[in-house]
């Protein structure tokens, strides 16, 4: 098992308990929820059933008595009219079971189980404050990947459900630091800079990095994953949002417009692009929000208004890239274009946003990891000028840490296979936008130039404007 070290940790406490547990384990499609339940008890469930995507109740119902068949050992498969019946029998088994024992059941996939009209969560309410938490020998795991549905039928549960949450375990793509981990488990050969663009294709999302082959390169693996007819993530977008959301066509017309955006858009921008209901728009960016598909920034100087919303899923970005783009014309077409200014392009931005989530080992590197600090990004857009004015440019900080020493980090992040040069005009431009974020926002904090790059800033006439860095193996520590 590589990482996952508080999540299980969290679930021994959920065993050792003297009450029973409510467990619940949510996350992105493919981070490995099942795999971390399955490992951690070792296959060995009193009671384990896997709810079927787009299964009618009737077929659900089947399946469970399937389910409690086998474990029950029972001669012949009962029938359920309905979630009520079910949950009866499942209380008759367990209760047949040895006082003294804990019983472990695991529902998988249990979004999938609540089909419309099936009234699944009531029956399941019932089970749980009827009989379940009466007693002090129940572990019932609920797992799903649709996060909303997992956030809003369970944790934020207004209903029989309130509060009987017992233990809320997320599970989040592995970092830099597992990734490593992972693939150096499997004898990949690959130095950090090949394992850092896996990371800006893949996301360290667990799934995705078991496909990868490690007698082949990067390249190779690329071309075959995701160009190759039928490549096993070339048709993985459709089902990723589909198996995640209702109505996903809704959730990809945002992911959409984010990803022709790459410096993120605001609220009122996206309603302005979309036209989408505000309301829908709010539930939208909640749910892509939870599933760790976009994150959201506050804007320094104001943390309620104005937040920019970046799309930082790296399959995502990838697939409406290169895949899409391609029209699957060519099957070796990463081969032949791995080396274009296009991807060199991408490969600037998605090393911003790998950045962006590595944040806490930005603030290791740079010794500040004691000190209380707020992220934040900053646009300066120009009113209209009248003709007298002086032309004034607008501007955008993707990364500032705003810290509690009155220093303010202000971040450029840099891709590039040779250590990072400065040039004439970029250090021009660097002074520019310090010094009109100190005008514009009239802070008195001290401003540093921060650099996060792969291999460092190139020593020069104009290094010296750097005044802390951050190299590529700094975003590999634990």
């Amino acid at each position: 098992m590589i990482g996952r070290e508080r999540e299980m940790a969290e679930l021994q406490r959920c065993v050792d308990s003297d009450r029973s547990e409510f467990v619940i384990v949510y996350g992105r499609r493919r981070v490995g929820k099942t795999y971390l339940v399955d490992q951690f008890f070792h296959h060995q469930f009193d009671f384990s059933y896997t709810g079927g995507h787009r299964l009618p109740k009737a077929k659900q119902l089947r399946n469970f008595g399937k389910a409690l068949k086998k474990y029950a050992m029972l001669e012949r498969q009962p029938k359920f009219s309905d979630w009520d019946d079910a949950f009866d029998a499942l209380e008759e088994y367990l209760e047949a079971m040895p006082d003294d024992k804990r019983k472990v059941i695991f529902f998988d996939e249990m979004p999938w189980i609540d089909t419309p009209q099936s009234e699944f969560v009531d029956a399941l309410e019932m089970f749980w404050n009827g009989w379940a938490s009466r007693r002090n020998d129940i572990v019932f795991v609920a797992s799903g990947s649709s996060t909303s549905w997992m956030v809003d039928k369970l944790v934020e549960n207004q209903g029989g459900l309130h509060g009987r949450i017992t233990s809320n375990i997320y599970v989040r793509p592995f970092t830099l630091h597992e990734t490593e981990e992972y693939l150096n488990s499997r004898k990949f050969n690959w130095d950090r800079y090949q394992m850092l663009q896996t990371y800006m294709i893949l996301g360290g999302i667990p799934f995705y990095y078991s496909l990868l082959n490690p007698k082949e390169s990067l390249v190779q693996n690329v071309d075959r994953l995701f160009f190759r007819k039928n490549g096993e993530l070339k048709t993985e977008f459709e089902e990723l949002y589909h198996s995640l959301f209702s109505h996903a066509e809704k959730y990809t017309e945002i992911v959409k417009v984010l990803n022709d955006k790459k410096g993120g858009l605001t609220r009122d921008e996206m309603l302005n692009a979309t036209g989408m209901d505000a309301s829908l728009l709010t539930k939208v960016l909640r749910n892509l929000e939870r599933c760790d598909f976009i994150i959201r920034y506050s804007q320094y100087g104001n943390k309620t208004k104005g937040a920019i919303y970046r799309l930082v899923d790296f399959y995502t970005l990838f697939y409406y890239r290169f895949v899409e783009a391609s029209n699957g014309q060519d099957e070796t077409w990463w081969s032949h274009n791995f080396q274009s200014r296009a991807v060199e392009t991408w490969q600037g931005l998605s090393f911003e946003l790998v950045c962006l989530l590595h944040l806490t080992q930005i603030k290791r590197r740079l010794g500040i990891a004691g000190i209380a600090t707020e992220a934040s990004s900053w646009r300066y857009v120009p009113t209209k000028k009248s003709d007298t004015d002086n032309e004034e440019r607008g501007t955008q900080i993707d990364l500032l840490i705003d810290r509690a020493d009155r220093v303010i980090n202000l971040c450029e992040m840099k891709f590039s296979a040779h250590p990072y040069r400065i040039t004439d005009d970029y250090e021009k431009l660097l002074r520019d936008r310090m010094e009109t974020f100190r005008t514009k926002t009239k802070t008195t904090k001290a401003l540093v130039h921060t650099f996060v790059t792969t291999f460092g800033v190139a020593d020069g006439m104009y290094r010296s404007i750097v005044n802390s860095e951050v190299v590529m193996d700094g975003l590999f520590v634990e």
